[in-house]
């Protein structure tokens, strides 16, 4: 059974994470909007200067824009074999549209995890998120801190603070997500694809948990 999963969440809950070892543990496509958007900040293509301007407001890209690149993803031949998305959707707009796209390309959603955590966490958690400048890798000043600060363990690039991770623009970013983000679980719950996992719990658990989810996907 090919496993097309969303992977759903608050800013700051563990998605980036998980998916991470999710997509090595099954080998399927990470699609992950906003590291295409990054890529394309980072390129200074005329889609990435219009994200940046959005992004570092911590507001949502525009509809169109988001959907767009999503659907050129999918269509490519990697995706036949299933795929993780990473925050996408995140409005009823986009949902509906991914519906109706998925559905035309015979890969529908079969599975949505949800997960869950609270706000003075979320807070806690990516005010003190770094990344690496050079490789990307994630660190966290309190709970994953680099062996020397400022530094990457694995390529030796420094560690930076995305302008995003900012507590006025998670404060922004979190307002989007309670408002637009939060109600497409009504949605995917009455779709039956829906399924939560506590974000409170250690990272292997939370791995655990979601690999028993896909393991029942009929």
């Amino acid at each position: 059974m090919k496993t097309n999963i969303i992977l759903m969440g608050p800013p700051g809950a563990g998605k980036g994470t998980l998916a991470k070892r999710l997509i090595s543990k099954y080998h399927i496509p990470h699609i992950s909007t906003g590291d295409m958007f990054r890529d394309a900040i980072k390129a200074g293509t005329e889609l990435g200067k219009t994200a940046k301007d959005y992004m570092t407001r911590g507001d949502l890209v525009p509809d169109e824009v988001t959907i767009g690149i999503v659907r050129e993803r999918l269509a490519q031949d990697d995706c036949g074999h299933g795929y993780l998305l990473d925050g996408f959707p995140r409005t009823l707009k986009q949902a509906e549209a991914l519906k109706e796209l998925t559905t035309s390309l015979k890969r529908e959603v079969n599975l949505v995890i949800n997960i869950d955590a609270n706000q003075a966490e979320l807070i806690k958690r990516i005010s003190g998120r770094r990344v690496c400048k050079n490789c990307g890798a994630p660190y966290h000043v309190t709970n994953m801190p680099p062996k020397k600060e400022g530094i990457c363990d694995q390529c030796g690039g420094p560690l930076f603070q995305r302008p995003d991770d900012n507590e006025a623009a998670l404060k922004v970013r979190l307002s989007h997500y309670y408002a637009d983000t939060k109600p497409l679980l009504n949605y995917y719950e009455a779709m039956h694809v829906l399924s939560n996992v506590n974000g409170m719990l250690g990272a292997d658990e939370v791995l655990n948990l979601a690999s028993k989810l896909i393991g029942e996907v009929k």
